[in-house]
Parts: C-alpha cells; structure tokens; sequence
C-alpha cells in the first residue's frame, strides 16, 4: 500500500471519532517512567496525545510523531489549550520511509500496529539508536486481542517481547534489556467496556 493510502486510512480513523479533549497516559507508560528524570522524549505514533501530554506535565519536552495530520493537528491545538505547547512539538511523520532526526532520552512506541506495509524492527532499530547514553526505549504491543480491536483474526500471533528484542539485533554491549514480560490488566474500550487484555512490555536501555 502506498504512503498516500496509508495517511488516507489513518487520517479517517481518527476523522471518524470525536476529537480527544483530556486524553489517558498507557498505563504501562505511567508505571516506568515514574521517577525518572525529565529529559527530552519522543512518541512515536502519538494518537490523541495522552502520553505526550502526560509527559510534558511532568517537564518532558515532547516529540510526538504520528502519519495522520488530523491527528497532529489536533495534538497540537489540545497542547496549547492545556498550556503544554512550550513542551510539545507535533510532526506528521511516516515512519516506512524515515525516522525523525535527535537525540532521545525516552522513546515510546505503544502499541505501534498497523494493517498497512511498516518494518516494525528497522523503526524500533532506528529508535535504539537515537537514544542518548542511560536513555531507554518502551515498547509496548498487544498481547492479545480485545473486543473492539480492529483485528479480529482468530488466528492473529503476537510475537513475545523476546522475539521483538530478538529480531531488533542489538549489541549487548551497548544496549540492555531492563523488562520483557506480558502483564495483564483491565482496559476500557469504546463506550465504556471493559476486557481483561495481555500487554507484550518490553523497556531496552542504551548503555554507552
């Protein structure tokens, strides 16, 4: 699929649904970066901005990236509203063709799924590589699948936060593996439904 269609698709996704006014943080997000210093981050596939914004709160300057304009565009008017926009810069950005230039001294990538063409590993690749020495990346997948997800193949697979570290092929001596595991919890869906789901966590450090 084309890069137009893909921007086509996503920009519909989130025309079709009402503009986020004080959008939740992941709860995985919230777990980790809890006490650590404010640097500088970038989220990649920013959505409606509730990590973004979560973060910027607490002093992060953030970078959010996303392929939609209409998600972007909504971000940043949703920043200056809540008196963020010094702390977050929005950037519509495709990640299958290039990856935002910087150092980070956080990355997030939750939930970074797509029905569309994108090298997962080489964007989490090129993620490790532009974190900052004692900067970390958080990645954070479906570990199965809830009621109202868009995919609802019965025999989808999702890969282990093993087989993500796995595939990214990273030096030991540069980067380490901080978490790797698959916690369950309770999450809200449209109209206020609720499903026990599977996170896949995985939080990878650069070292030197």
């Amino acid at each position: 699929m084309s890069t137009t269609d893909a921007v086509t698709f996503w920009d519909g996704v989130y025309a079709a649904r009402p503009a986020a006014t004080d959008p939740r943080p992941n709860d995985r997000l919230a777990e980790t970066v809890t006490g650590l210093p404010p640097g500088d981050a970038l989220d990649l596939g920013c959505g409606d901005g509730g990590d973004a914004l979560w973060l910027a709160r607490r002093g992060w300057h953030v970078t959010a990236v996303d392929i939609s304009a209409v998600a972007v565009e909504r971000l940043a008017g949703l920043a200056r509203s809540h008196g963020l926009g010094d702390h977050v810069i929005t950037v519509r950005h495709d990640l299958h063709d290039s990856f935002p230039l910087g150092g980070f001294d956080l990355i997030c990538a939750h939930y970074l799924h797509t029905p569309l063409d994108l090298d997962r590993a080489t964007v989490l690749r090129s993620a490790a590589h532009a974190l900052r020495p004692g900067g970390r990346l958080l990645v954070v997948d479906h570990g199965s699948t809830a009621p109202w997800s868009w995919n609802q193949d019965p025999d989808a697979r999702y890969p282990s936060p093993q087989e993500v570290a796995a595939g990214l092929d990273l030096d030991a001596a540069t980067w380490t593996v901080e978490r790797s595991d698959a916690p369950r919890r309770i999450a809200t869906g449209p109209g206020g439904r609720t499903a026990e789901v599977t996170d896949h966590v995985l939080l990878i450090r650069r070292t030197a």
